[in-house]
């Protein structure tokens, strides 16, 4: 298992993370969606439809991404 990195950005905000978890790929995937429902349940502001959540190696090199809009759901 190696260390992977979950980074989040839009046109004008980076989110590093700069600690990583060490797990594989299919972790990966499940811990990006919750993630990222994460943020967008909690109570702010910030519109969460640009965001990207980037997962990357510990090269950093990007082994998928995940829109947030994936999560978010079509608005009607």
């Amino acid at each position: 298992m190696s260390a992977v990195y979950f980074h989040c950005s839009d046109e004008q905000h980076v989110l590093l993370d700069r600690n990583g978890a060490a797990m594989d790929l299919a972790e990966a995937r499940v811990h990006a969606e919750r993630l990222v429902r994460s943020y967008v349940m909690t109570p702010s502001a910030e519109d969460w439809r640009n965001w990207v959540l980037h997962v990357t190696d510990d090269l950093g090199d990007e082994l998928f991404e995940l829109p947030f809009t994936a999560v978010l759901g079509e608005l009607h």
